[in-house]
C-alpha cells in the first residue's frame, strides 16, 4: 500500500463517524462492500480483535464499559453458528441458563425461552436437531430465526444483526426480518448491517445510517413512509438524478452516491452531509442523548458473569453430555473401531501372553501392546480433532457473548471423554487381555486396565491440545501426525532405550508411549523369576531390565507418570483455549 502512496502507519477504517441508535427503533447499516458496515458494528459491541479504536461510545450516557455492555447486548453473527447435536430447545435453554441473571429461577427462564420460541416463530422446531449447515437439521433461514433467538433469550436491552437475510431467499428473508420487527417492538435497540435490501425488507427499517468506502457517513436519519425523507435528502442534492417510479430505494440510493458519481458531480456526499440541517439535528441529539437522565445510575455487575464458576462447569457439562450421546459418527464408531481391533488382535496374538519360554515369545507379546497403542491411540487423537474443531468455533461466540469463562468450557470437554474412553478402554482389554492369555490375576487385569486407560486418554488429550494451539484442524492433523511418527520411533519397542544413541535417549523418557508400554510390560513381566530357554540363563524380569531397561520395583512411578501425562496435555488444552483466540475480526 506505501507503495502504491499510502503514507500513514495505519490504514484508517473508520473515520469520525457519530449517531445514535435508540430503543424501539430499527436502524440500518448499509452501504458499498468495503465501506466498514461490519468493522462498525464489531467496533461497538466490542468484537474486534486487532487493530486500534479511538473516540467515545455512550450508553445511557455513561461510558460504555465492554464487560458490563456484553451482559446486556446481543450480537447475531453473519455466518450461524451453532453446536450441532442439540435440539433448537436446548440450545435456548444453554444460553438462557448461562446468560440470565443468577437470581432468575428455573420456571420463570422456561416461560421467557417459550415466549421468545412465540416471538421468532420456533415452537414447530424446539424437538429438531439443530444439526451441520448444508448437510441435516435446520434450513438457512431457520439457523438464521435460531440464532436470533439465542441471542433474544439473554433478555439484551441492544441487539446487532450482521446481515440477517444474507443468503436466504424472499420467503425466508421475510420471515427473518417479520421476526426482527417483533424484537424491535418489544422496545429493544436493534441495528443491522444489510446488502442489497428488496424494497419490502427496507421498508422495515425506521432510520438509516449510511456509509460510503472509506468508513464515513454520507446520511443518518429516518427513511419515512416509502423512504420518502431518504429521497427527498438525496434528490435535493444538485446533479442527483430523480428516483423512477417503482425503483427500489435501497438500490438507487447506494447508485447514486458511488464514488464515479461523486466524481462526475464534483461533490464529497460527506461534506454535503456535515453541513445539513439533519447533521445539525443529529449532533444535538447526541449531545442530549450523551447525558445521563437524571437520578440514573451506571449499570453493574458484581461478576463478570452472570452464573458462578460451579454453575457455568455444571452447563457446559450438560451440552457436551448431549452433544457426545447423540453423535454416534463420533462414539459408536469409535466403540465399534474398538471392539473390530481388540478381536483381530486378540486373535492375531491368541495365547501369547501365557508363554514367556522365549525371547521372541515376549516381544511377540510386546508387540501387541505396542500395536495396540498405536493403532487405537491414534485413531482416538485423529477423530476427536474434528469434535473439537467445531466446538471450538461455538465456544468463540460464546465466549464473546460473556456466557462463560474459558476454563468450565476446557474442564466440560475434558470430563466428557473420560467415561467413553473408560467403557472403550474396558472393552478393548477385557478381550485382548483374555484373547491373548496373560496372567489371569486381578493385580495385573487391573494394571492394564489402568495402563490402556489413561494411555487412550492422554492420546485423546493431545488430539484436543493439538487442535487448541493451532489455527485449524489442517494444521492439527499435520502437526498431529509428526509427533505420532516421533513417539513410535522412541516408544522403547522399535528401538529399545539402552540401544538408543545417549543424545537421542532424553526424548524417549519423555516420550508417553514409552512409558505406557514401559508400564505394561513390567506389570505383566516383570516378575517372572522362569528362566528363558534361550537366554543364556537370564530369567524374564532380568532380560526385561538388561535388554529394554525396565525395572518391576519402578512400577508405582511408570504408572504415576502416565497418570502425569494426562493431567499435563489436559491442563495444555485448558490453557491453550484461555489463552489462544485464532479467530480474527
Amino acid at each position: 500500500m506505501k507503495e502504491q502512496g499510502h503514507t500513514e502507519n495505519r490504514l484508517v477504517l473508520l473515520k469520525g463517524l457519530s449517531g445514535t441508535f435508540r430503543p424501539g427503533v430499527l436502524t440500518a447499516l448499509m452501504g458499498v462492500s468495503g465501506a466498514g458496515k461490519t468493522t462498525l458494528m464489531d467496533v461497538l459491541a466490542g468484537r474486534k480483535t486487532g487493530g486500534y479504536i479511538e473516540g467515545n461510545i455512550t450508553v445511557s450516557g455513561f461510558p460504555k464499559k465492554q464487560e458490563t455492555f456484553a451482559r446486556v447486548s446481543g450480537y447475531c453473527e453473519q455466518n450461524d453458528i451453532h453446536s450441532p447435536h442439540v435440539t433448537v430447545y436446548e440450545s435456548l435453554l444453554y444460553s438462557a441458563w448461562l446468560r440470565l441473571s443468577n437470581k432468575v429461577d428455573a420456571e420463570t427462564r422456561k416461560m421467557f425461552i417459550e415466549e421468545v420460541m412465540e416471538l421468532v416463530e420456533l415452537k414447530p422446531l424446539r424437538h429438531v436437531l439443530v444439526g451441520i449447515p448444508g448437510v441435516n437439521g435446520l434450513s438457512t433461514e431457520q439457523r438464521k430465526r435460531l440464532t436470533i433467538a439465542v441471542e433474544l433469550v439473554a433478555n439484551p436491552s441492544i441487539i446487532f444483526m450482521d446481515e440477517p437475510t444474507s443468503g436466504l431467499d424472499a420467503r425466508a428473508a421475510a420471515i427473518v426480518m417479520r421476526t426482527v420487527r417483533n424484537t424491535v417492538d418489544t422496545g429493544r435497540t436493534v441495528v443491522c448491517t444489510i446488502h442489497q435490501p428488496s424494497i419490502d425488507i427496507f421498508e422495515a427499517f425506521d432510520e438509516l445510517f449510511l456509509m460510503k468506502r472509506g468508513g464515513q457517513e454520507i446520511y443518518v436519519g429516518p427513511l419515512g413512509h416509502h423512504s420518502k425523507h431518504l429521497i427527498k435528502y438525496f434528490e435535493g442534492i444538485q446533479g442527483v438524478s430523480k428516483i423512477k417510479d417503482g425503483y427500489n430505494p435501497a438500490t438507487w440510493m447506494l447508485e447514486v452516491t458511488t464514488s464515479a458519481q461523486e466524481l462526475s458531480l464534483g461533490v464529497d456526499f460527506t461534506d454535503i452531509y456535515r453541513n445539513s440541517d439533519l447533521y445539525r439535528r443529529n449532533k444535538a441529539l447526541i449531545e442530549d442523548l450523551s447525558k445521563p437522565a437524571p437520578g440514573a445510575k451506571e449499570l453493574y455487575f458484581q461478576t463478570p458473569y452472570s452464573q458462578s464458576f460451579l454453575t457455568q462447569c455444571t452447563t457446559c457439562l450438560w451440552k457436551q453430555y448431549w452433544s457426545y450421546w447423540r453423535n454416534p459418527r463420533y462414539t459408536a464408531v469409535r466403540f465399534l473401531f474398538t471392539t473390530v481391533i481388540a478381536l483381530m488382535f486378540g486373535s492375531v496374538y491368541w495365547d501369547l501372553g501365557s508363554k514367556t519360554k522365549k525371547m521372541q515369545d515376549l516381544t511377540n507379546a510386546m508387540g501387541s501392546m505396542y500395536t495396540s497403542l498405536v493403532f487405537i491411540g491414534v485413531q482416538n487423537s485423529a477423530t476427536v480433532q474434528p469434535v473439537v474443531s467445531i466446538e471450538r468455533t461455538v465456544f468463540y461466540r460464546e465466549r464473546a457473548a460473556g456466557m462463560y469463562s474459558a476454563m468450565p468450557y476446557a474442564i466440560a470437554q475434558i470430563i466428557i471423554e473420560i467415561p467413553y474412553i473408560f467403557v472403550q478402554a474396558s472393552v478393548y482389554g477385557i478381550i485382548v487381555y483374555a484373547m491373548i492369555g496373560f496372567e489371569r490375576t486381578v493385580a495385573k487385569f487391573f494394571w492394564y486396565l489402568f495402563f490402556m486407560f489413561f494411555t487412550l486418554l492422554y492420546y485423546t488429550f493431545y488430539g484436543m491440545m493439538a487442535v487448541a494451539v493451532t489455527p485449524n484442524l489442517y494444521i492439527a492433523s499435520t502437526v498431529s501426525s509428526a509427533f505420532y511418527a516421533m513417539w513410535n520411533i522412541f516408544s522403547g519397542f522399535v528401538i529399545p532405550r539402552p540401544s538408543m544413541p545417549v543424545w537421542w535417549r532424553w526424548y524417549s523418557w519423555i516420550c508417553p508411549v514409552s512409558w505406557t508400554l514401559y508400564g505394561l510390560v513390567i506389570s505383566q513381566f516383570g516378575d517372572i523369576s522362569e528362566v528363558l530357554g534361550d537366554g543364556d540363563g537370564q530369567t524374564v524380569k532380568e532380560y526385561i531390565r538388561s535388554y529394554y531397561g525396565f525395572r518391576h520395583d519402578f512400577l508405582g512411578v511408570v504408572a504415576a507418570v502416565v497418570l502425569g501425562f494426562d493431567v499435563l496435555l489436559g491442563a495444555i488444552f485448558t490453557m491453550a483455549i484461555k489463552m489462544f483466540n485464532f479467530q480474527r475480526r
